[in-house]
């Protein structure tokens, strides 16, 4: 086995000196917060507004005369995470239709879930100024 010791120049070890933010530095951390700031204004905003569509659409798309299928199991899980709002104010509103198809409803009720996840996170997240930095 062979060891090989390095020599480093003294000026390597002098202690590293504090630098002072400068103002350039300080507008990168305000707009930061102001980005963050304004995803969740948008978020919250958007849950408001699908909160409210929500509590308009939940009585025309669950109805007891109906047997869902695929695409309104489809609607039912894309409404799903959009019935939060109105849960947490106190509403008990429908999330699931339990007399359903079965396995076609349930397959539905996951894409809808998945495509509304898709669509809300993926714009709350969205940089698109990156995209074209590498």
């Amino acid at each position: 086995m062979i060891l090989a010791v390095v020599r480093l120049p003294p000026a390597s070890f002098a202690p590293m000196s504090f630098v002072a933010p400068t103002p350039a530095q300080d507008s990168t951390g305000s707009s930061w917060l102001q980005k963050w700031t304004l995803k969740i204004t948008s978020l919250v905003v958007a849950g408001l507004v699908f909160g409210l569509a929500y509590n308009w659409a939940a009585p025309r798309f669950y109805r007891p005369d109906q047997t869902p299928g695929f695409w309104m199991g489809a609607l039912h899980g894309a409404l799903m995470p959009v019935a939060a709002p109105s849960l947490l104010l106190g509403k008990d509103v429908p999330i699931y239709a339990t007399s359903n198809t079965g396995r076609s409803y349930k397959l539905g009720y996951i894409a809808g879930i998945n495509g509304c996840g898709l669509v809300f996170f993926g714009l709350a997240f969205w940089q698109p100024q990156r995209r074209g930095k590498k």
